[in-house]
């Protein structure tokens, strides 16, 4: 199973009116794609609905296989430092489910979960440990929820599960701004959207695939099946993909996930998706060192 292409940005326009205007047959007539039809499919499921109150936040993490990697223990280091971010948020209302084929060395901490993948199909395997991550979502997310796949050697800032739980937002939340740091150098960047000071800097989800935490309501069987395809895209199309649901993402408040680039193990570097993102590292660096020790502080590592 390969990553679903995203689709043109004229015909994402299109389809977003139909399904403004309420018009089945206009969407019919563009074809859209999986994910855009399970997107239609939970839009008219939600339109009558409530939104129920949301409890938890669960991170969808896939590890990349010991097979796949040079370095099977810096892999597991650096799932240990995202699963610490987690254990250290001050909301505990949180679980993390863990995809690969041999289980990582855990934390003692039921809020952790392994699902042994054993697919055997060669090639990076990502994108089947999302599907048979969001294919157990009425194992593993009984209640009411957000949703949220997360690399495994990403970090999430400090407060972030307490934020998402406390305002409630309706279709779930984006992370707009978050840094990006450049393991090979230690150099650290904000990534945002533009502004007038930085018109050539990017939102942090054009960067991220750990970028958006979606509303999940498992009584609805349209809103796994919307998480399965959404997840089967990369970051770029989440924010379209969740306002034609009907869920728009909500920024987060402030920069809530790092991205760590050049520590050898990348998925983006098996793919030769990288250097860009070195050179924005370069070009949008923080020098600041109160907002380099702000940084430090939101993203304690053990």
């Amino acid at each position: 199973m390969a990553q679903a292409p995203a689709t043109a940005k004229t015909h994402r326009a299109a389809l977003m009116l139909a399904a403004a205007l309420g018009r089945a047959d206009w969407a019919h007539w563009l074809k859209p794609v999986p994910s855009e039809a399970a997107a239609l499919e939970l839009r008219g499921a939600l339109s009558t609905r409530v939104p129920p109150l949301r409890k938890q936040v669960v991170f969808l993490i896939p590890l990349v296989g010991p097979d796949q990697v040079g370095d099977w223990q810096a892999v597991t280091d650096r799932l240990q430092a995202t699963l610490h971010c987690m254990r250290t948020q001050d909301d505990p209302h949180w679980q993390a489910v863990i995809c690969c084929q041999e289980r990582p060395p855990l934390p003692d901490d039921p809020r952790i979960r392994f699902l042994p993948f054993d697919d055997p199909e060669p090639g990076n395997d990502k994108w089947r440990k999302l599907a048979a991550l969001t294919g157990h979502l009425d194992q593993i997310a009984p209640a009411p929820c957000y949703v949220m796949s997360f690399d495994a050697d990403d970090l999430l800032r400090q407060g972030t599960v307490r934020e998402m739980l406390r305002r409630q937002a309706p279709g779930g939340y984006l992370v707009q701004a978050g840094y990006v740091m450049d393991d090979a150098t230690g150099v650290i960047a904000l990534a945002d959207a533009p502004d007038l000071k930085q018109p050539m800097r990017k939102p942090f989800w054009k960067l991220c695939g750990s970028c958006a935490a979606v509303a999940h309501d498992p009584d609805l069987p349209q809103s796994a099946a919307f998480l399965q395809a959404m997840t089967q895209h990369e970051h770029r199309m989440f924010p379209y993909l969740g306002a034609l649901a009907g869920r728009p993402l909500a920024p987060l408040s402030q920069p809530s996930v790092l991205y760590v680039l050049n520590h050898g193990e990348n998925f983006g570097a098996r793919r030769g998706r990288v250097g860009f993102k070195t050179r924005f590292v370069e070009r949008f660096r923080i020098d600041d060192p109160d907002a380099l020790a702000e940084v430090a502080e939101g993203f304690p590592v053990p």
